[in-house]
């Protein structure tokens, strides 16, 4: 019986229906074994009684019975085979819990390494061999183990899931894609799965790409945070200086000063946390959907890959190109701080003027002219430096940009962020207007100069009366008037200061403005009176004064 069972092989018990282990064998009259449930099965769904090897033809249905002698062959063969498995379990890793144990196992079930599709069954090593070393079994299509094969059959017909429907975007079976999917565009597992297999290592080549634009943004937010401190030390260092030589009349002052710097440079970092704080989170959750892409793409199993796939959360789509921790500026602080003294201070402030102003005029632009702004009086250079009031009205295409009825006409550049200055000569006027207004404002009619409307400026009126266009206005008291007038902005600090350039001198500051729009130099030269007013805006060029002050 030894030599006998040496002689057998799996092969010899299998029924060419099922493709397993004869289970109650019979024989039909031709000599060939199968299943008594296969073949009976077969016969009744073919409605005529042939053998499925030889396909001899029956007219009488043969009346099967149990093959006792290879029912008895079988259940030895079943026996070695369990112990041949048994022996081998100590090699093979049981199943812990999570893991998907083999179909085929009894008593400890080992782990599965397989699932074949096609039998809906999961195998360990052992029972895996068959499908590995029979034709007919080396066809199935085996894959990573997986759970829950049942959810591969389809539901309605019980066949197996192998096409794509296009139309639907779902998985269907052979009769799906007849009966309920007609005229639907279908194409194989694979071919779909090929597709959405391409799709997620674009996927991932755009995530990795998104996680290094986040990391840039991250060193240059950092990178930004540390100028603006390294400013910030500057900027204080010299206040105390400063403040230090008022002694004791000034240690209020000083305080406010300081809390004053430091709570931008507060304000300023907790920005930047925020915003890193939110690219680590963007990061964290781009690289979890990192992983899962990635593991998803390594799967050989195309139902799961196409089920999976539109379950993928999708990626953050802010856009951070834009973002940006802009230093808060520092520019007219101490001047600010100081010029709300007592009159023990006075003696400092010429100094401390003439070192702002050297300060913002490193923010020079050169400032042209828009003739396609200008109202038809206003007559300009060809070089677009000067501006005056002429009597008659030019015939001109009144087009959108073009001011209608006050003598206005706005600079060619533009500014959307930053800082810019530049500085125009008012000498022998007796009235102007000056400073920038946003791109959006009201150019037809009558226009009034407020901040709410878009303007930020100082105007000049009856040659000594100086105000700045603030709500409410406030009265300025210029002795003497400036011949030229330098104007600064910091477009992320909401700031625009106007100086008297001759005297190194702040003339009025708007703070906490929000500018949302581009920003454009402003200039009305207004109207002459017989000779009187006649004389230009020019733009000047900036030419940096040379500081005296000795304790900056």
């Amino acid at each position: 019986m030894s030599a006998a069972s040496n002689l057998r092989s799996e092969d010899q018990f299998l029924c060419s229906i099922c493709l397993d282990v004869f289970t109650d064998p019979v024989s039909t009259p031709c000599g060939h074994n199968f299943c008594k449930t296969c073949i009976s099965l077969h016969w009744d769904m073919n409605q005529s009684c042939k053998c499925p090897m030889c396909n001899e033809t029956f007219n009488i249905r043969p009346q099967l019975r149990v093959n006792t002698f290879i029912s008895e062959v079988v259940a030895q063969f079943r026996r070695e085979a369990q112990q041949k498995a048994s022996s081998s379990s100590s090699e093979q890793q049981a199943a812990k819990p999570g893991e998907v144990p083999c179909d085929f196992c009894t008593g400890t079930r080992l782990k599965a390494l397989k699932s074949c599709l096609v039998c809906q069954t999961s195998y360990c090593q052992t029972h895996l061999e068959p499908h590995q070393k029979k034709e007919a079994l080396k066809r199935h299509q085996l894959i990573d183990v997986v759970e829950n094969l049942e959810g591969r059959m389809c539901t309605k017909h019980d066949k197996l899931l192998e096409l794509f429907c296009k139309t639907d975007q779902t998985c269907v079976c052979m009769l799906c894609s007849a009966l309920d999917h007609k005229n639907h565009e279908f194409v194989p597992l694979r071919e779909e799965y090929e597709g959405k297999k391409a799709e997620l290592e674009k996927t991932e080549a755009e995530i990795q790409q998104m996680i290094q634009k986040r990391r840039l943004k991250i060193q240059e937010i950092t990178e930004s945070v540390k100028m603006s401190k390294d400013a910030a030390d500057r900027q204080k260092a010299e206040g105390v200086q400063v403040f230090t030589a008022l002694k004791e009349s000034v240690e209020r002052r000083l305080k406010k000063f300081i809390k004053e710097i430091e709570d931008k440079q507060e304000a300023t970092e907790k920005q930047a946390e925020g915003l890193i704080k939110d690219l680590e989170q963007e990061i964290s959750e781009l690289m979890e959907r990192s992983s899962e892409v990635e593991q998803l793409s390594r799967s050989e199993d195309h139902l799961h890959l196409l089920q999976s796939f539109s379950s993928l959360k999708a990626p953050p789509s802010k856009d951070w190109t834009e973002v940006r921790v802009h230093p808060p500026s520092y520019e007219g602080t101490v001047v600010r701080a100081v010029a709300q003294l007592d009159e023990t201070v006075w003696k400092y402030m010429n100094d401390l003027f003439e070192a702002e102003l050297q300060r913002v005029q490193q923010y020079a632009v050169d400032v042209t002219l828009d003739p396609d702004t200008a109202q038809t009086n206003l007559i300009l250079s060809d070089d677009g430096k000067q501006v005056y009031c002429g009597d008659v009205r030019k015939k001109l295409p009144d087009n959108p940009e073009r001011f209608s009825y006050c003598p206005i006409v706005l600079g060619e550049q533009s500014f959307s962020s930053g800082r810019f200055y530049f500085e125009v000569q008012v000498k022998g006027k007796t009235k102007w207007d000056l400073g920038v207004s946003t791109e959006s404002i009201n150019r037809k009619g009558k226009i009034t100069l407020s901040p709410q409307d878009g303007f930020w400026t100082v105007v000049l009126r009856n040659g000594n009366e100086y105000i700045a266009c603030a709500d409410p206005p406030v009265r300025l008291f210029l002795l003497p008037g400036p011949e030229k007038v330098g104007v600064f902005v910091d477009y992320e600090e909401g700031l625009v200061s106007f100086y008297d350039v001759g005297a190194a001198a702040l003339i009025y500051s708007f703070t906490g403005c929000s500018f949302t729009h581009k920003l454009h130099p402003f200039f009305c030269p207004s109207l002459s009176y017989c000779g009187k007013n006649s004389a230009p805006l020019i733009i000047c060029p900036v030419n940096q004064t040379t500081s005296t002050t000795d304790f900056i």
